[in-house]
């Protein structure tokens, strides 16, 4: 397991290059002076357009724009909002907050960009069930370019799916089950498992309908469990309002220098706060990854563009508003550098381990503390001082353990760390690994004890639920493009069948997750970028035409807005 970690992040140094990093945000930048703020538009004109003032029910496509926005949504207003800001704090800082805010505001045009190009060429053969995407900007776009791009263009759009399937598997599907096995183990001693193979048949049951079954699902899911999520955060942020004004001025101050260590954060350099910051803004919005195109792409409208509008709301709603209240509620309540959870009786002294240079914690006895039962496969870590930490930029380091019942007796067995020199231990006691959502669930539950294990763990699930299912959706459309249609029934089965398999208790750390993850999140980008960028031009002129043909009154809204009701049902184009 320990070379398969390494592997994982050698192959995350590659794909999380800060190049890589840079070329996102310079994308974005880009795209939003092209358009002209392409922003604005999302903001004012783009709600208009979801409340129904423009749907049409004759134009192709098989549901409205609220249901396409509420499907994309579910895929990113999800566990990266409970769990990712947790990862980012944990990780990177105070400062990757920052960096997660500057990533979702130009991420509203490059959302707003390929999701207008996915609608210009998405397959409209059959009305009722479109298909689009990046796949089909690569094919039916890319040729339009230049007649020389057509070969290319077929290659690069085979290589998006295959990228498309192991995002939609790992970040989609395993991240999202493994973090409802986690937390329900945690708070109700439910074994992992069992969670996952309840969330297995839930989602199976939902996808088999296919989209219109989903976007009806989604449309009324996703606006319950953001405002049940958002009120649960104000509580706490009321609690803590005198805490708000100093943790902004955190936020911005560790952004742009080195954060201090403190309790079970060992601090975080600016290169890292900017590195997490980005990772999981891009997994929360997924802005420039290519995923939600897809769901858009379902929407019926006859204008390209408008759907666009609409899904540059997404990146705002996702990390400029529920992100933003999950970090202040982490960082007010003081989780992410609480003291130990538990104490030593005795500090232990590191020793070498048979590998020169490796150093270790003897396996030893849990120590005990009121109100911590220990249960076997609890991960938990202490900080270490040691060689320099260019993560840090000072000597301290995580080491992490493993709880392991042996007669009911809780027992510690610990990793090791690399350093010239013997490390100390710098914490006089342990930390719980309280990984993800997990994290969050704790800062609620400093405010209203209990209020987290209810809180959170509902939120998982109805998030879990809602990501998994959109992203059952994604990769189905990966699958149609390479295989055809024959292949979805047997795709689905996997796909509910790796649910499970993500619960059973391999993924340990906060690490192991951000690598896991990344990956699938990395590929995609990487893959998606050179079709964004050969097709961009297409939507920028396409943008442009629609809003000044909006700014001399032609396209004014066909019909007044429907009822919430049939809004939300889909009715309203039905």
């Amino acid at each position: 397991m320990q070379l398969f970690n390494q592997i994982i992040t050698d192959i995350n140094a590659i794909i999380w290059h800060n190049y890589v990093l840079f070329t996102l945000l310079g994308t974005g930048v880009v795209l939003t002076f092209w358009s002209g703020f392409s922003q604005y538009r999302a903001l004012t004109h783009g709600w208009r357009v979801l409340r129904g003032h423009y749907d049409d029910p004759d134009a192709p496509g098989a549901i409205n724009h609220f249901q396409a926005l509420s499907t994309a949504l579910s895929a990113t207003v999800g566990l990266g909002n409970i769990g990712g800001v947790a990862l980012a704090v944990s990780l990177g800082g105070p400062g990757a907050i920052f960096w997660m805010w500057v990533v979702g505001l130009f991420g509203m045009a490059t959302k707003l960009t390929e999701v207008t190009l996915s609608m210009l060429h998405r397959n409209t053969d059959d009305p009722d069930n479109p298909h689009g995407g990046p796949m089909w900007v690569a094919k039916n776009g890319l040729p339009l370019v230049h007649p020389k791009l057509a070969g290319p263009g077929k290659v690069l759009a085979s290589v998006f799916c295959v990228c498309l399937l192991i995002s939609t598997l790992i970040g989609g599907n395993m991240f999202q089950a493994w973090n409802v096995g986690e937390i329900t183990q945690t708070y109700f001693g439910i074994p992992s498992i069992a969670s996952g193979i309840v969330l297995s048949i839930v989602v199976g049951i939902v996808i088999i309908g296919g989209i219109k079954r989903i976007g009806a699902a989604t449309g009324r899911l996703v606006p319950v469990m953001v405002t049940m999520y958002m009120m649960a955060g104000t509580y706490v942020l009321a609690v803590n309002v005198q805490l708000i004004p100093e943790m902004f001025m955190l936020i911005f101050r560790s952004a742009f220098s080195t954060s201090e260590a403190g309790g079970a954060f060992i601090g975080g350099t600016v290169g890292y706060a900017f590195m997490f910051g980005m990772k999981r803004a891009l997994f929360s919005n997924e802005a420039g990854e290519g995923s939600s195109p897809m769901a858009h792409s379902a929407a019926k409208t006859s204008e390209p563009v408008r759907e666009g509008i609409v899904a540059g709301l997404e990146p705002f709603i996702d990390t400029l508003v529920v992100c933003t209240f999950t970090a202040l509620v982490i960082l007010t309540t003081g989780i992410w550098n609480r003291p130990v959870d538990v104490a030593f009786s005795e500090r232990p002294q590191m020793v070498e381990t048979a590998t020169p240079g490796s150093w270790s914690i003897p396996e030893m006895p849990a120590p005990h503390a009121k109100g911590i039962d220990w249960v076997n496969g609890q991960a938990v870590y202490s900080i270490v001082s040691g060689d320099l930490n260019p993560q840090s930029d000072n000597t301290l380091h995580r080491i992490n353990g493993l709880v392991e019942m042996r007669d009911d007796v809780p027992f510690i067995t610990w990793g090791s760390i690399q350093s010239e020199a013997q490390p100390t231990l710098d914490s006089n006691g342990v930390f719980l690994a309280y990984v993800g959502a997990t994290l969050t669930a704790k800062a609620f539950d400093t405010v209203s004890p209990g209020l987290g294990k209810w809180l959170i763990t509902l939120s998982v699930w109805m998030f879990a639920i809602s990501t998994i299912i959109s992203w059952a959706y994604y990769g189905e459309q990966g699958v149609v493009y390479l295989i055809g249609e024959r292949a979805v029934t047997g795709y689905k089965l996997i796909y509910c069948l790796l649910i499970a398999v993500a619960t059973l208790g391999l993924i340990k750390t906060d690490a192991q997750l951000d690598n896991i993850t990344g990956i699938g999140t990395g590929v995609m980008i990487l893959a998606n970028l050179p079709i964004l960028w050969l097709g961009s031009r297409q939507a920028i002129t396409a943008y442009k035409e629609y809003v000044q043909r909006l700014k001399n009154g032609e396209l004014g809204p066909g019909h007044t807005p429907p009822s919430l009701e049939d809004l939300v049902s889909g009715k309203d184009v039905k």
